[in-house]
């Protein structure tokens, strides 16, 4: 190889840069010890000392679980379900003065869902979890902005989790393999320790030439679904089809729906949102303030025959293509603080109220209130606490709702582990009042960690049965006994056991056939989390 010398270097330039090409070359020529992924991380290595930091890392979380009883009271009729599920992530993270992004594939699954062999046809649940950019506006921690007005300010925006405090009405609900994100855009402010974020969303279906107006489905409708008479057909287009406990297409307005939304958007996504919120720090006490307001797509009651003639066999579903949108507003409070000086105790309350309209449009007058206690002793923590929901009563009028919905939140780390409340299965007509106790235990290294956690359940307000008759207000207790355990530092074993103890009125509060359940219910599942970083030494 030539290496041409220009006028005015000097040979031993020459003679280095002649050196550092040939071994550059044998590099690239010794098959035996350069391959593909070390020049890949040569290059991302080469990239994040000149242009920015790049972060590339996965997960990979196995749970198995046998359910007898989870979510809902099992039928004397049932026998305990047990499978195995499975979240596969890819997250790609990119950090420049002037950017951060982040882009993460979520692949979801349960083992053997899919044939070893599939066909074409039979799709898969690979999905974007995460893609956006905040795209950083002002910062005045960094030298190489002129001039900065605010001490931070950027504009975040694309699919992403939104999270906020405890993330009881706000989180990503991270517990489902599939968790929870929103595409939505943010406006975040950092100011003389206030943080201000004001964020939008706006969902449609299809961005077709042809597509009339800005009217929203909303739910991941089936592709198909059974008529009146059990016939499979194609799911009639802007209809959310209701079906009844055997799976036909309903008349009678039944609230199961195919392919509903579940966790708390219930049976229907919202078309848009916007929210302010409001925090600031005090020492060690943080006040925050939310204003939240979603809107749900209106919709009438529909029916497409399958066939013509008088035997004909129906869809009937709610169709929604009406113009206007049902607005509710949900607005509170969030405080944290220590008590006393050595900071050994912690307050945690919060106060939310919801009014305007529900997705159903019936008019919205609900409130929630939390507060709880905690205390830390050597390797300890203790917290006692009470959650206090609204709901209707008897005397509640049919075109109002008093029924408060945590919005979308992680209903999962409050309401007990078993998700009777508030999750995929819904919320009590009757509110829910839950005082509960909670013990955890963490070893001096960490990686040891226990929960003991007790939840009594019961009406916030009062409920009648069938017949009229008052209903007793206790609806059962729950233990949660959960054991995780790090076994090194990109992979963490999970040991969950559960038990509810209801009563027949938990039959009223989750709405099946009054004495057709058993009320001794259990789940137990065991979890390996593995999360490698895969540009780490």
């Amino acid at each position: 190889m030539e290496v041409a010398v220009q006028p005015g270097h000097k040979v031993s330039s020459a003679l280095t840069n002649l050196k550092t090409i040939q071994m550059y070359k044998k590099l690239i020529t010794h098959k035996s010890k350069v391959k593909v992924v070390s020049g890949m991380s040569l290059l991302l290595t080469i990239s994040s000392t000149t242009l920015g930091q790049v972060a590339i890392d996965g997960q990979l979380r196995g749970r198995g679980e046998v359910r007898n009883g989870t979510g809902t009271l099992r039928p004397v009729t049932y026998d305990a379900a047990a499978f195995i599920s499975q979240r596969t992530r890819l997250n790609f993270n990119y950090k420049w003065t002037r950017l951060n992004f982040r882009a993460s594939i979520q692949d979801v699954r349960v083992w053997g869902q899919d044939a070893s062999t599939i066909s074409m046809a039979d799709g898969n649940r690979l999905t974007v979890h995460e893609a956006w950019a905040d795209v950083i506006l002002s910062n005045k921690k960094d030298s190489t902005f002129k001039s900065s007005p605010f001490e931070f300010l950027s504009t975040k925006l694309g699919r992403q989790e939104i999270v906020y405090d405890d993330a009881r009405l706000l989180g990503n609900l991270d517990w489902l393999q599939q968790g929870r994100r929103h595409d939505a855009v943010i406006l975040k402010l950092v100011q003389k320790g206030w943080q201000i974020d004001l964020g939008a969303a706006f969902n449609q279906n299809t961005d077709a030439f042809n597509y009339n107006g800005t009217y929203y489905t909303p739910a991941n409708i089936n592709a198909t679904v059974k008529d009146s008479k059990g016939n499979l057909v194609n799911t009639p287009t802007g209809l959310i089809p209701l079906v009844n406990a055997s799976g036909l297409s309903s008349k009678n307005g039944s609230p199961a729906f195919n392919g509903p939304i579940s966790t708390n958007a219930a049976t229907q996504n919202y078309k848009s949102f916007e929210y302010l919120y409001v925090a600031k720090g005090f020492n060690k006490l943080k006040l925050s303030g939310l204003f939240f307001m979603d809107q749900f797509a209106k919709y009438r009651l529909d029916s497409v025959a399958n066939s013509a003639g008088s035997d004909a066999a129906y869809v009937y579903g709610r169709r929604f293509n009406q113009k206007g949108t049902n607005n509710r507003f949900t607005t509170g409070l969030f405080l944290t603080a220590p008590i006393g000086s050595k900071t050994q105790w912690m307050l945690n309350a919060s106060a939310y109220y919801q009014g305007g309209k529900d997705r159903d449009g019936l008019d919205l007058s609900a409130y929630m209130a939390t507060f709880s206690i905690g205390y830390n002793r050597a390797l300890f923590n203790y917290s006692i606490g009470l959650d206090y929901l609204s709901g209707n009563d008897a005397s509640t009028p049919t075109t109002e709702n008093r029924r408060f919905d945590p919005l979308y939140g992680t209903p999962h780390k409050f309401w007990g582990l078993m998700d009777y409340f508030y999750a995929g299965t819904g919320a009590p007509v009757g509110g829910l009042s839950n005082p509960f106790a909670k013990i955890k235990y963490s070893s001096k290294n960490k990686r040891f960690v226990s929960n003991l956690d007790y939840h009594y359940f019961a009406f916030a307000n009062d409920r009648l049965d069938a017949a009229g008759n008052p209903l007793k207000a206790y609806l059962g207790s729950e233990i949660d006994f959960i054991n995780s355990y790090t076994l090194n530092k990109i992979t963490a074993v999970e040991l969950g056991l559960a038990y509810l103890a209801a009563t027949r009125s938990m039959e009223y509060a989750k709405g099946v056939t009054p004495n057709s359940t058993k009320l001794n219910n259990t789940w137990a599942y065991l979890q390996i989390n593995i999360k490698p970083d895969f540009l780490s030494k």
